[in-house]
C-alpha cells in the first residue's frame, strides 16, 4: 500500500523545560532523524513544526500552534498527494521507531481503517498508528484545535499490533530521555 507519513513535532516540551524534543539526541541521532527515517518508505513526509534544516521533507504549522495534535494531523493531511491511500503518522519523540515499524503497521490496516501500536500495558498509542487517508479525513471534527486525539480516533476500526521492545517509548521527561541515552 503506498502511504505518505506526517510527524507530528509541534509540542511544547513542558516536562522538558520547554527544550526543543525533537533536536534530542538519542544514540547519536536527533529523534525526529529517527521518525523521519522510520518514513523512508513514504511518498512524501510532511513535518508539522517549526522548520529545522537538514531534513528533505514537507514543513507546515497548525493555523494555530500549539493547540494539539488533532490541528496538526489536519495541518498535515493538507500536504497529503491525493493518489495515496494511507498515512503514517508519528510522534517526533520516539526513540525506538524504525522503518520496520512503520511497514507493520501499513500491513496491518488491512480492510480496515487504520492500526496503532499497542505498548506492553495495552495502551493504544496514538501519535504511533497508520490510517486510510479517507478515514482519517472523515474522523476529524470540524473545529481541531485542542481536540483529544483519542476521541477523534477512537471510533475508526482499528488493529491493535503489538510493540516490540522499545518501539513504543517516548521521551516526555529528563528521566526518559536518560534512560534512552
Amino acid at each position: 500500500m503506498r502511504y505518505a507519513g506526517i510527524v507530528v513535532a509541534g509540542g511544547s516540551a513542558r516536562r522538558l523545560s520547554g527544550v526543543d524534543k525533537p533536536a534530542l539526541s538519542v544514540g547519536g541521532k536527533p529523534l525526529l532523524a529517527r521518525a523521519v527515517h522510520a518514513l523512508d518508505a513514504a511518498e512524501r513526509v510532511i513535518v508539522v513544526g517549526p522548520r529545522r534544516a537538514g531534513f528533505d521533507v514537507v514543513w507546515t504549522r497548525e493555523p494555530v500552534p500549539g493547540t494539539g495534535p488533532v490541528a496538526a494531523l489536519a495541518a498535515g493531511l493538507a500536504f497529503v498527494p491525493e493518489d495515496v491511500e494511507a498515512v503514517a503518522v508519528l510522534a517526533a519523540d520516539l526513540p525506538g521507531v524504525r522503518r520496520s515499524t512503520v511497514d507493520r503497521l501499513v500491513a496491518a490496516i488491512g480492510d480496515g481503517e487504520g492500526a496503532v501500536l499497542v505498548d506492553a500495558a495495552g495502551a493504544r498509542q496514538w501519535l504511533l498508528g497508520a490510517w486510510r487517508v479517507a478515514a482519517l479525513r472523515a474522523a476529524l471534527p470540524e473545529e481541531v484545535e485542542n481536540a483529544a486525539l483519542r476521541r477523534v480516533l477512537g471510533g475508526l476500526a482499528v488493529a491493535e499490533v503489538p510493540a516490540e521492545r522499545g518501539e513504543a517509548d517516548d521521551i516526555d521527561t529528563p528521566e526518559d530521555l536518560e534512560r534512552h541515552r
